[in-house]
């Protein structure tokens, strides 16, 4: 009877702790009230123990069954406060408060199978961010399918700010594209390797309203002698990434308290251009991170490098956030971030973490001046809110008053971010 009560009072408290996040709701309350009904069976369990016993594995079983099979809902609201001293207007103003992004994510199982998703909204454009499906061969293997995380130097982020590094805007960070993903995950080491056939949009062809509608960037064109850095392809010259190969190994040490994560990435694909010539592209990163108590430290070294057959190409055109922008068809990029986290407990503030993060991206042809982006910043963490509050000193540098192809001054930002996570 002991026995019996004990399963019975876990059963309750696993339906009371997946109310909120599995969509099986009604079928949990009915499990819930057939353990109400086998608690007025109580009397007869002593006659017929082992009868008991089978319904309470049954019972245990459907739960575990149908929270495993759970689908799971979620999202976030973001708005965002910027002050940016390279924009006269804005400045006039004491800055401006706008709406950042409606998200809803959706992921899940059944069984092995697996899948996950997430669109956002802007003001200005409606996106895919990520959506896939996947299957786990075992608890180190996985696969997926879709539109995914592209297995790139740091991961997830090779930041701790709002802004991402300057990776981001080169498309060597967070980047997403459609193909198929396996990840094999030890204790110690995790490989990738990744084929995307093409970008989320469907290459160079691919049917959509707006090639610049995207949360990532990707190159989308070759940009030409004496071009705006902010135009679109000239005729002949869009382009599409074609074919591209990832692979990634990461291995962890452990000495003491300090934990050490070291990795090496190569990425190599084509580029199709609209006018039938050949081009290609491939980068390479080696990464560090080490966590030491509250301390995180990220560092990584990045060159990439973009070629045209019979052409000598200085910049290539990328596309995101509904604006075309340019970046150098070479460089070397540095990334280096500190950050320490803070537990505490003022009201609903139970976290604060502090965070110095610099990019430089140098090596460039032709010339063209360095990129630099430090942001030093906080995130303040409260129930569902998250907030970044972020300043920003930065030279040739995309929201930061620059193009990575500019020559412009040195520019500061600040921003707040507030969002709340569902």
């Amino acid at each position: 009877m002991t026995r019996y009560t004990l399963a019975a009072s876990c059963i309750a408290l696993a339906l009371a702790a997946n109310a909120n996040a599995s969509p099986v709701e009604e079928e949990l309350k009915a499990l819930k009230a057939r353990i109400e009904q086998l608690e007025a069976q109580q009397q007869k369990a002593a006659e017929k123990p082992q009868q008991i016993e089978q319904v309470e594995v049954e019972v245990i079983e459907e739960v575990v069954e149908k929270k495993d099979n759970a689908v799971k809902f979620g999202g976030a609201v973001r708005v965002n406060y910027s002050y940016e001293d390279f924009d006269d207007d804005n400045a006039d103003r004491g800055g401006d408060f706008d709406f950042d992004l409606f998200r809803i994510d959706v992921s899940g199982n059944y069984g092995d199978l697996i899948y996950s998703a997430q669109y956002r909204w802007f003001e200005y454009m409606n996106v895919i961010q990520h959506a896939w499906i996947g299957y786990n061969f075992t608890e180190e293997q996985q696969g997926k399918l879709g539109v995914t995380q592209v297995p790139f130097g740091i991961l997830t982020y090779a930041s701790n700010n709002y802004f991402f590094s300057s990776n981001f805007y080169l498309g060597l960070e967070d980047d997403y594209d459609m193909g198929l993903n396996y990840t094999y995950s030890g204790d110690k080491n995790r490989f990738d390797f990744a084929f995307y056939k093409n970008d989320e949009q469907g290459g160079l062809d691919g049917y959509v309203s707006d090639r610049t509608d995207r949360y990532a960037y990707d190159v989308v064109g070759i940009r030409l002698d004496g071009e705006d850095a902010y135009a679109a392809p000239s005729d002949g010259y869009a382009a599409g990434e074609l074919n591209t190969f990832n692979v990634r190994y990461a291995h962890n040490f452990i000495f003491n308290e300090v934990a050490l994560e070291l990795g090496a990435s190569i990425q190599a694909g084509q580029l199709e251009i609209e006018n039938g010539t050949d081009g290609d592209n491939v980068a390479a990163a080696i990464h560090g991170v080490i966590n030491y108590d509250r301390w995180n430290v990220k560092l990584q070294m990045t060159d990439y490098k973009y070629d045209v057959d019979g052409m000598d190409v200085d910049r290539v055109v990328v596309a995101a956030y509904h604006f075309y922008d340019s970046i150098p068809a070479e460089a070397t990029t540095y990334v280096a971030n500190l950050a320490y986290s803070l537990p505490v407990n003022i009201g609903p503030i139970s976290n604060l973490t502090f965070y110095n993060d610099y990019s430089l991206v140098t090596d460039k042809p032709a010339a063209m001046e360095d990129t630099f982006m430090n942001v030093t910043g906080m995130a303040l963490t409260a129930g569902g809110l998250y907030t970044y509050f972020d300043f920003v000193v930065a030279e040739n540098q995309p929201f930061i008053g620059g193009t990575m192809v500019g020559d412009g001054d040195t520019n500061k930002r600040f921003n707040i971010n507030f969002g709340y996570y569902f």
